[in-house]
């Protein structure tokens, strides 16, 4: 899963498992239509291991929290599931938890979740399993917070009892809080004040008109509230820098499932994939002239369903750097009408011989994401991009 996506949950009982290098401290909260908890049995941790219908347990040296929607009370509208780091002081910056979510009775996995860029943040909302219209869901969620589990309490409704020397004022929220024990803290049963309500997702979109991405940004592919499901095209361009050699460079698309599998790559050597869904301009061997060296079209809405990630890549079969290139760009168009809709530019370069350039994700209603990636590979062929471009997903 990719932040923000979601899934239905086919089963009633599911397990949520985080997992990470290093010792995570991992919590549920059962929030009501108001975002809040109602009370302090709806935070469970390990100190308060069960709520109605949600459980925590520890195995195999992680923790887990067990959501049973059946005994889920009708007035819990989510629970979200949090990650603090054991060590005090210690930041997520180097550390990659994955929440794996799967069938608690079974076993058999239905999600997996590792939250991206992670640096500052002490404490994460990692996924949210949430009602909707009667039906149970799972979405990543990976928000970060700089203030320890305090924080993710507060932001809940929890006021969180810290010891202290003095009954001081506790510092407004902008200001840090200070370092977490090294056990979660216990929450009291004073409820704390409404929060302020959170700031919208900004999601970008496509109703302004063209959209410039920069690295690691995301438009939604949706057009007056309607999913863009027509067939459009993905230009990838570049030029020799400083005057260089010709640059030789190969552009691709690697279709994956939600499982991060590879399904087929189209690249020069492969023109059209699945039943001509996607379809290669073919090979441009200098990079010379105005416009799209290479274009790949995709017929959106005729996609098999099991094709849910695309990653379009660009590579130097011939060995040269990226030092050596300039301009390097990818932009998106709607293949009927040739309207620019977003564009990317590479504005940096690395001494490799591949790029990740952009990913495009289906999302469970059905629309399509556009993420810029710009993410740096060595690799001379789209066979060495299918692991990295799996993980970039």
């Amino acid at each position: 899963m990719t932040p923000g996506s979601n899934l239905p949950l086919p089963v009633p009982r599911v397990a949520v498992d985080v997992t990470a290098p290093v010792r995570l401290d991992v919590s549920g909260l059962l929030l009501g239509a108001d975002g809040k908890v109602r009370s302090d049995d709806d935070f469970v941790f390990y100190n308060q291991p069960s709520g109605p219908g949600v459980a925590h347990g520890t195995a195999g040296g992680h923790d887990t929290i067990t959501v049973d929607t059946a005994a889920v009370p009708a007035d819990v509208e989510k629970i979200v599931v949090t990650a603090s780091l054991d060590a005090p002081g210690a930041t997520f910056a180097g550390t990659e938890p994955t929440a794996t979510v799967r069938d608690a009775d079974g076993g058999a996995v239905l999600a997996t979740f590792t939250p991206p860029r992670l640096g500052p943040e002490t404490a994460l909302v990692v996924v949210e399993v949430y009602r909707r219209s009667g039906a149970w869901k799972v979405r990543a969620v990976g928000q970060g917070y700089a203030d320890g589990l305090a924080g993710i309490a507060t932001d809940f409704g929890v006021t969180v009892e810290e010891p202290a020397a003095s009954a001081a004022p506790a510092a407004p929220p902008t200001q840090p809080a200070p370092p977490a024990p090294a056990a979660p803290p216990t929450p009291s049963a004073q409820p704390a004040p409404p929060a302020p309500a959170a700031p919208g997702s900004g999601k970008i979109n496509l109703d302004k008109g063209r959209v410039d991405l920069r690295k690691h940004q995301t438009v939604s592919l949706v057009k007056g509230g309607r999913p863009l499901l027509s067939s459009v095209r993905m230009g990838l361009g570049w030029e020799p820098a400083f005057r260089g050699k010709d640059v030789d460079l190969d552009a691709s698309v690697i279709a994956y499932d939600a499982r991060r599998k590879k399904i087929d790559n189209c690249y020069f050597g492969r023109l059209a994939i699945l039943n001509g869904t996607i379809q290669h301009s073919g090979d441009n061997l200098t990079g010379e002239g105005a416009g799209d060296d290479e274009s790949i079209t995709v017929h959106l809405g005729g996609l098999p369903p099991e094709v849910t990630g695309l990653v379009f890549t660009v590579n130097s079969f011939s060995g040269q750097r990226f030092t050596e290139v300039a301009k390097a760009y990818c932009r998106l168009l709607d293949a009927a009408t040739g309207e620019e809709l977003v564009r990317f530019d590479l504005t940096d370069s690395g001494p490799h011989t591949g790029v990740l350039m952009c990913k495009l994700v289906r999302q469970y209603s059905g629309e399509w994401e556009m993420t810029a990636l710009g993410e740096y590979v060595d690799s001379r062929t789209v066979r060495g991009m299918v692991k990295p471009g799996g993980a970039a997903l």
